[in-house]
């Protein structure tokens, strides 16, 4: 053994494709190329004042130290608070945990319930890290494709045929990264009556974009519309994306007290608590004013609405229109087999990302990183003339496709 030999949950996964695509982009930017970014998973807006206002305030006071491993009682009573208030969710303070992001959450909790031989339900198009997260704690991801014609959800019978008596997990996103597709209360209702009858299946109900919606239905999260499944259901959220608050790293989850429990002995023995600051700054996101969300999500669907009508102008590409979250995941099964200006054939989703970084000075995330070909993911969080400007290159680079 040599002194760099590394764990296998390292070496079995893989660096985030989101995370090398906004990597490679400043790279080339340091070269001195003009890069439109459209791989941003981040809001463009800055945090609110009045939640920079509290994290001051915490610091003035001393609020400097250690908390409980499951966050603050004020964050958890904002947690309790806008579940039950907005999801219909009740739940206890004891059921909550709180972590270093939702991302961390959703780790932890497969730490404390996947090993060999274990299996995890994550329909495609998924967000890039479920799989890998899964192979690191040593189980195996069973990827469910959930095509366009199915709005890129999961179905009841797809999820039915995917459990096996090792499933443990089944992932729901909703909205989705990439796709911003979301579950309507009776879509969820189906999927609950199926984990219903599958009692060893817990279902993790990834939901960070939910205040990101433009929906002409109501939020719904799993476990408001089928209350049956408490002690099924793992709800994480978190105040990265709503109130553009990603360097704050702060998540947080409601779940059975046997997986919350599990969570927090898991979290004591790595980071002991969030950050206290972090931590008064979301218990002023969760409990102040919503207006900040209501006008980012506002401008958000400005942008979506015109960056999904510049794309579908575009001969070869369509998509979809999202229903929630920042994103656009077009198909560009329209460019397959065509031929570069330099005679390369555009042979997947990944030849036409290179295209247009190369071509168009545009940069995107391939479909293949989603588990779903050939498609392509656009983020809409950033400015409006960076989108027009990006989705009048793309069109200028499929012109000259032949």
């Amino acid at each position: 053994m040599t002194v760099e030999k590394l764990a296998s949950r390292v070496t079995s996964i893989r660096i985030s494709p989101s995370t090398a695509a906004a990597q490679k982009v400043r790279d080339l930017k340091a070269e001195g190329r003009e890069i439109l970014n459209l791989t941003v998973g981040e809001p463009d807006f800055d945090t609110p004042d009045s939640i920079k206002a509290a994290a001051i305030k915490a610091i003035e006071e001393g609020d400097t130290k250690y908390t409980p491993v499951n966050g603050t009682i004020d964050l958890r009573k904002g947690v309790q608070h806008d579940f039950k208030t907005r999801l219909g969710i009740d739940c206890a303070l004891d059921d909550i945990c709180v972590g270093g992001g939702a991302k961390q959450i959703l780790f932890v909790a497969l730490m404390a319930t996947v090993e060999e031989g274990t299996e995890v339900i994550v329909p495609a198009p998924y967000w890039v890290s479920y799989p890998d997260m899964v192979i690191a704690n040593g189980g195996t991801p069973v990827i469910v494709k959930c095509d366009e014609s199915v709005g890129f959800k999961l179905t009841p019978d797809a999820l039915e045929a995917a459990i096996t008596p090792n499933t443990r997990w089944v992932v729901l996103n909703s909205p989705s990264n990439p796709t911003g597709a979301a579950y309507t209360a009776d879509e969820l209702r189906a999927l609950g009556e199926v984990i219903k009858r599958h009692p060893h299946v817990l279902v993790m109900c990834d939901e960070i974009y939910d205040r990101i919606w433009y929906a002409d239905f109501d939020v719904q999260s799993i476990l408001g519309v089928v209350p049956e499944l408490r002690n099924q259901a793992l709800v994480v959220n978190g105040v990265s994306k709503s109130y553009a608050m990603t360097g704050w790293r702060i998540g947080y989850a409601v779940g059975p007290k046997f997986l919350i429990n599990a969570i927090n002995k898991l979290q004591s023995q790595m980071s002991s608590c969030p950050s206290s600051i972090s931590q008064a700054a979301a218990a002023a996101a969760l409990l102040g004013t919503q207006e900040s969300v209501e006008a980012s999500v506002e401008v958000y669907r400005q942008r979506r609405d015109r960056a999904h009508e510049l794309i579908n102008a575009i001969s070869g590409l369509s998509c979809t229109l999202p229903e929630g979250a920042f994103y656009l995941f077009p198909s560009c099964t329209g460019v397959i087999g065509k031929t570069q200006p330099d005679g390369k054939v555009i042979e997947s989703d990944l030849d036409f990302g290179l295209y247009l970084l190369e071509e168009a000075g545009v940069a995107s995330v391939h479909g293949g990183a989603y588990g779903l070909e050939p498609y392509f993911r656009i983020s809409t969080a950033t400015s409006m003339e960076e989108i027009e400007a990006a989705c009048a290159k793309i069109a200028e680079a499929v012109a000259k496709l032949t």
